[in-house]
């Protein structure tokens, strides 16, 4: 398949005509640049003759410089042609190219269109939506509660839950250090409420005891 985008071959006939162009370029820079040091020379020869007040041979430097400043204006022109041709040329050869890139992939992608049918793929999308939603019952019966958990009672649960909490209160009250209670003061006994009977008080235990004691000293001290 990658033959597909292999890049374009390349007309040899455009690459030996910007070689062609490119030597002729480079012939004509070298030439210019000759010409332009033999006006140099000109020039210094015709400052020699005026100072030697040789005033012809100066002019006949001056004419022979003008003439290679026409030459060098001449090979100026013909560069920006030559300058002017190669654009042209690489710009029609990076079309070419383009155009025939694109031509590969319009082959390639029509190519791949025969290899895949809509059939195949509408068969294929049934098919994973089949599984996706096979592996969604299974993992739904794996999470479902089994055997005796998924038969307690919930109410039963919560109220065991509630007895719990109410043992830990409990516990915790119990925990805690007391505290010094303020007697809660009893409601006083109404006007009219009538008078209980009053009840002979036993004397205590150690009350008798003393008197038994006192009534023998006295019986001691009358002998």
């Amino acid at each position: 398949m990658f033959r597909w985008f292999r890049k374009p071959k390349q007309d040899p006939s455009t690459l030996s005509t910007l070689e062609k162009l490119q030597e002729t370029l480079d012939m004509l820079e070298k030439k210019e640049s000759v010409l332009q040091r033999r006006v140099a020379l000109e020039v210094e020869k015709a400052k020699e003759y005026t100072r030697a007040k040789n005033k012809r041979a100066a002019i006949q430097c001056l004419k022979r410089k003008k003439l290679y400043e026409v030459q060098i204006e001449q090979l100026g022109n013909s560069q920006l042609r030559i300058h002017d041709q190669m654009i042209l040329l690489e710009g029609a050869k990076a079309t070419t190219e383009t155009v025939d890139a694109l031509r590969a992939g319009a082959s390639a992608m029509k190519a791949m269109q025969k290899s895949t049918k809509i059939e195949d793929v509408d068969k294929t999308m049934d098919e994973i939506n089949e599984q996706t939603e096979n592996m969604k019952q299974i993992q739904e019966a794996l999470a479902a509660p089994m055997g005796a958990i998924a038969n307690l009672d919930e109410d039963e649960l919560e109220a065991e839950l509630e007895e719990l909490e109410e043992a830990d209160l409990l516990e915790t009250q119990l925990l805690q250090p007391a505290s010094t209670a303020v007697p809660t003061k009893l409601p006083s006994a109404p006007a009219h409420a009538p008078s209980l009977p009053s009840q002979p008080q036993k004397a205590p235990a150690h009350a008798s005891a003393e008197d038994d004691e006192l009534a023998a000293l006295q019986a001691e001290m009358a002998l």
